[in-house]
């Protein structure tokens, strides 16, 4: 079945495919949205799940940084569409947002339904449709669109396509990384994916792992090589995880493929200097003895160092995708 020709088909329906069909409707094109999945949006709604870091509040130089070798790529677009630029689009939405204590920026209600629906809403109300069950599978002879769904083949008569394909970090999400075999098959350069946005294995010790599982260490500085980065990391059954992780996971990732490990540096008080640090934990702990202390808490583990923190050799958790 051949469908009449649509202005522009937006193949992935996750918010870069959201956007692109905003932004191409406001210009006054007619869009149709097509995905595999049977609703929009399903990695977003995780994403939501721990609260929905947006964006974040430095300045615009530094946030750039985050984008490593892509960033002379990317510079122009982020630019024209900056983090305070995204703060307001979603205040526009009915979804304030506020920065948190490491600087990250969240949506009030700590959610992504509310955002994701009311920006259906308006998506309908300019007109962008949507085919959801609608698994692209390439181009047929004539360069027309070629969609699976439930019963039958589909081919769609396009004047444009805009690709939102998203990466291979989520499979059951729709994010699977098939799409690259198809590009690559029409002679497109496809980069390897690549893990980002990922946790890192530590080898705890039972002791440690049995007694710190589950815990956060907030306000504190991870440092790798010539990068530091101030935030929150979670301690795993396995490993580390959290965004100051997630913010030095590429340079992390680098150095395990090039070496297979990597040390990290954990400051646990990093506005504290070390003499001054040595100097409170040598001070006498009242009734403190050897069966009560260190206390449970892992904020407390400083006692044991007089430097930075401890070094903990790191191995690749999970594969994530390198696509933004």
């Amino acid at each position: 079945m051949v469908s009449r020709p649509s202005e522009v088909a937006v193949i992935g329906a996750g918010p870069a495919g959201l956007m692109a069909a905003e932004v191409l409707a406001a210009g006054g094109a007619k869009v149709t949205v097509y995905d595999a999945m049977p609703s929009v949006g399903r990695k977003f709604l995780m994403a939501g799940r721990g609260g929905l870091n947006l964006t974040h509040s430095e300045p615009l130089s530094e946030f750039l940084h985050r984008y490593g070798a892509a960033e002379s790529h990317l510079r122009n677009a982020i630019e024209a569409f900056p983090p305070q630029a995204l703060r307001s689009w979603s205040e526009v939405l009915g979804e304030p947002t506020f920065v948190g204590s490491s600087g990250r920026v969240f949506p009030q209600s700590f959610k992504a339904s509310p955002l994701l629906r009311a920006w259906l809403r308006r998506l309908d109300a300019t007109g962008v449709q949507f085919a959801l069950r609608h698994r692209w599978t390439g181009w047929n002879d004539g360069g027309r669109l070629l969609f699976q769904t439930p019963d039958r083949e589909r081919v769609v008569d396009a004047r444009a396509t805009v690709l939102a394909l998203g990466g291979a970090s989520w499979p059951r999400l729709g994010s699977d990384g098939s799409w690259t075999a198809m590009l690559a098959a029409k002679g497109v350069t496809i980069s390897p994916l690549q893990p980002a946005n990922c946790g890192f294995t530590v080898a705890w010790s039972e002791v440690f792992r049995n007694r710190f599982e589950g815990q956060p260490l907030k306000g504190v500085a991870l440092s790798f090589g010539s990068h530091t980065v101030r935030g929150e990391v979670m301690i795993t059954r396995i490993g580390i995880e959290g965004g100051a992780v997630y913010a030095l996971s590429a340079p992390l990732r680098d150095a395990i493929v090039a070496s297979g490990d990597a040390t990290l540096n954990l400051a646990l008080r990093p506005d504290v200097s070390a003499a001054e640090l040595a100097s409170r934990l040598s001070a006498p702990k009242g009734k403190q003895s050897a069966s009560n202390w260190p206390p449970a808490h892992p904020r407390h583990c400083e006692r044991k160092r007089s430097n930075p923190g401890p070094q903990a050799r790191t191995g690749l958790l999970r594969r994530k995708s390198s696509s933004q």
